[in-house]
């Protein structure tokens, strides 16, 4: 019965998954037997082909019958090939070169003749786009990661050690990817790409094996070029000759046909752009080839060593020229840290061109991971279409995945400057950096975490905090948990129970615990002020449409001043702490309602739903409501309290780029102290993006604001406009930022606010009834991730008047 069964089942795969033989082999110079890099294979009367490898490889995947195979390469005489194909083949294929002389460049006084096939070409790409309204294609793509050491990874996350420096042992391969992808494509911006299969190596998770074919890759027929997020030029972009030089280094020939070598560069050092040469044919005026690296001014920090990027193509239907491989190797070695490549091969076949798509089939998913693509097992890729494997790579496949099947111990994860060490699983627990901490309130601390990320289909989350203070002497703990449903996790149950000390004002607070640990120890100065809370909170989260959130929630606190109780520090002996600021000891109990309206797309990448800028301007909406009510919850008090947030990114010329936030808050009824909103500020002679560089924190605070904060990331684009060559040449950049605020407690609140401050006299509010504002700038260097900022208050002058900061994240 059951060999009865497996013979149906066999029967019936065979009869819809038509059978796939692979023919293979290698292309070389009929002459020197030399393997011809990435030299072209069409199959007549279809749209579908492949092309080679930097040896010559090739690999073609196609049902039993009789096929016409079209071989190419720029310098040799196309060869058309009959194949019968009923069985794996393997076939050599040799190409003879053009034997024929092509008449050299004659330069005339005058202008320069490479402008003219410049001109040409940018005619002939605008005429390809009129012929162009829709396309289809299929593509395959191939990522490899180099690193001299293996990398592991846990969740998302992706680590590797550093060390080495430039004489660091040989880059060898460390992770793979893998992926089939289809795309689709209307006018006139309208892109989606759907992943059909992918696979990756051991150490590598699948949510970054979203490198398709399409829009996150490149098309050098498109003027939008970028690279690391930056816009760049493409040679044949409509401003192109008033960007570029160019110098017609060659003339070659491509079955009889002459076709240009054109060598080209940005006119100005300083400008950023890309650095190589076009192969562009005689008469058609198409672009056959690509080979380009970038010069430095568009290597941010000069992280890169070897940038190379080629690109083919080729004629298909109605002469329309499209691209039929994408390839880019990157090498880099940053202060000497950490030595890295990676590489990314695509191939583009199966074409389809001016397909109709129905009015709602691009939506708001660019990328998508079908449901079964980390399904597809062996059989089915030996029967779709992919670039050989190297013996490297499948050596590198092989190791990958001998060194992920050893059960690694602790030490193996240790790292005596991690937050966190993995314990297997997703699981982690904490690391040395954050076993002790201190401050005032509890003195000498001692912490233990335990994280678990997702966890049963990557549905769940789960966090565990405990402490305790040797000064105050009390145990404190946090557990948090959230589950995620929906096929792409947008719904989210999540529920949170606490009873520790926390910061006063904490959401406007920009420093990290060990710097305030380091600042106590050694300085003795506590920038924060604490409070005890304990309750729990409970919520739902849904994206109910592509472009809204709602969620709605229940908390429970009580919360009680805390004070001083240490007077440790290594250092300044005589100084004493601050006293901490009391607060309104209350009981809450409040209802919470929020949204987020975000019209940006995003990628589903299998299992998560993540939105994506895509380099242009955006801005989300998003809004919290909190209700306190004393007769239908219990709360201690009567309250409301609206908050709305826009937050945008907006390219502001070339590769400047701004960042904004315009916070509006309003309140009914009596505020406690603790959940007014302060205007985030700053320690001494530190600065954090997105606040008030001449305040301090905590220094002035209300329950109804208008705040407005803006960042603006220059890059070297001032130094470049001023033609200041060397500072450029240092890669220095430059922001620019701005600060404004409308601030004030109504008189409801101030009736509760405690009546002396943290110093034991008399409250004097700072409000800010008409508008405050600062304005200042930043210098930096690209490669390393601090600036130094200068800023000045444009009104309600007093003390820091004019500040200088250093900016700096690790802080």
């Amino acid at each position: 019965m059951k060999q009865g069964l497996l013979l149906l089942l066999l029967l019936f795969t065979s009869k819809v998954m038509p059978q796939q033989f692979v023919l293979k082999g290698k292309i070389t110079d009929r002459a020197t037997l030399q393997g011809l890099a990435y030299a072209n294979i069409r199959i007549s009367g279809t749209l579908s082909g492949t092309s080679a490898t930097i040896d010559g490889l090739y690999e073609l995947r196609l049902a039993k019958g009789n096929y016409k195979l079209i071989v190419s390469n720029i310098g040799y005489i196309s060869d058309t090939i009959d194949v019968k194909l009923n069985s794996n083949e393997t076939l050599e294929i040799r190409l003879a070169p053009v034997p024929v002389n092509l008449p050299e460049v004659t330069v005339l006084p005058g202008e320069n003749p490479a402008f003219e096939i410049l001109r040409r070409t940018i005619m002939a790409k605008h005429d390809r786009e009129e012929k162009i309204n829709a396309y289809i294609f299929r593509a395959y793509t191939k990522g490899i990661v180099k690193t001299t050491q293996d990398f592991s990874s846990s969740g998302t996350n992706v680590s590797v050690g550093l060390g080495g420096g430039k004489d660091t042992s040989a880059l060898k391969i460390t992770g793979i990817i893998e992926n089939e992808s289809k795309g689709y494509f209307r006018k006139p911006n309208e892109y989606k790409d759907e992943i059909i299969a992918r696979k990756q190596s051991a150490n590598t998770p699948s949510a970054i094996n979203i490198f398709t074919g399409g829009r996150l890759l490149q098309n050098f027929y498109t003027d939008d070029i970028r690279f690391l997020n930056r816009p760049l030029m493409s040679p044949i972009a409509d401003e192109a000759i008033e960007f570029y030089d160019y110098l017609i280094e060659d003339t070659l020939a491509m079955d009889r046909q002459t076709v240009f070598k054109i060598k080209f560069e940005p006119l100005r050092k300083i400008d950023p752009g890309f650095v190589g040469t076009l192969y562009i044919a005689d008469k058609s005026f198409n672009l056959v080839k690509l080979e380009a690296g970038m010069n430095n001014p568009a290597n941010p920090g000069r992280i890169f060593d070897k940038i190379s990027i080629i690109q083919q193509f080729t004629e298909f239907e109605n002469k329309i020229v499209m691209p039929i491989d994408y390839r880019i190797s990157v090498e880099g070695n940053p202060l000497g840290l950490m030595k890295f490549g990676f590489e990314l091969n695509t191939i583009f076949y199966d074409y389809q061109i001016n397909n109709k798509f129905d009015s709602d089939f691009f939506d708001m998913t660019i990328v998508k991971v079908n449901p079964d693509a980390d399904k597809k097992d062996s059989l089915y890729w030996k029967s779709t279409q992919t670039i050989p494997n190297t013996k490297e790579e499948l050596e590198a496949y092989a190791r990958i995945d001998s060194v992920e099947s050893v059960p690694r111990s602790f030490w193996d994860n240790f790292s005596i400057l991690s937050p966190a060490i993995p314990l297997g699983n997703n699981f982690f627990m904490s690391g040395p950096l954050s076993l002790y901490s201190f401050n005032r309130v509890e003195g000498h601390s001692l912490n233990f975490g335990m994280n678990a990320i997702q966890q049963f289909d990557k549905r769940s989350n789960f966090r565990l905090d405990l402490s305790y203070g040797f000064a105050d002497e009390k145990f404190k703990g946090e557990f948090a948990g959230n589950y995620y449903l929906g096929d792409y996790r947008t719904s989210n149950l999540a529920f949170r129970a606490f009873s520790k000390l926390t910061d006063l004002f904490s959401e406007s607070i920009r420093y990290n615990r060990l710097t305030s640990t380091l600042v106590n120890l050694i300085g003795k100065y506590d920038f924060r002020d604490y409070y005890y809370t304990k309750g729990f909170s409970a919520g739902v989260w849904s994206q109910v449409f592509p472009v809204l959130s709602l969620g709605i929630g229940y908390m429970n606190r009580t919360d009680n001043s805390a004070f001083v109780n240490t007077d440790f520090s290594f250092f300044n002996k005589s100084k004493t702490y601050n006293p901490v600021q009391p607060i309104y000891e209350t009981k809450i109990n409040a209802l919470t309602a929020n949204f987020q309206l975000d019209f940006r797309k995003f990628i589903e990448d299998g299992y998560f739903r993540r939105k994506i800028s895509q380099g242009g301007a955006y801005a989300t909406l998003s809004g919290n409501f909190i209700f306190s009510n004393s007769d239908l919850l219990k709360s201690s008090l009567d309250f409301q309290m609206y908050r709305l947030t826009l937050t945008g990114y907006i390219p502001t010329f070339a590769s400047a780029r701004m960042n904004f936030t315009l916070m509006g808050l309003y309140s009914n009824g009596k505020i406690p102290f603790q959940m007014m909103h302060s205007l985030p500020g700053n320690i001494s002679i530190a600065s954090q993006s997105n606040t008030f560089r001449t305040l301090r924190t905590g220094e002035v605070f209300g329950d109804k604001a208008v705040v407005l904060s803006i960042d603006n990331d220059l890059g070297d684009e001032i130094f470049r406009f001023l033609n200041l060559e060397f500072l450029v040449d240092w890669q220095m950049n430059m922001s620019v930022h701005f600060n404004a605020a409308l601030i004030e407690t109504k008189a409801e609140s101030k009736s509760i606010m405690p009546s002396i401050n943290k110093y034991g006299i008399g409250y004097s509010l700072t409000e800010f009834k008409k508008p405050f504002a600062e304005i200042g700038f930043g210098i930096g260097q690209a490669l390393f991730p601090f600036r130094l900022e200068f800023t000045w208050k444009l009104n309600y002058f007093g003390t820091n008047n004019f500040v200088i900061g250093l900016n700096a994240p690790i802080l």
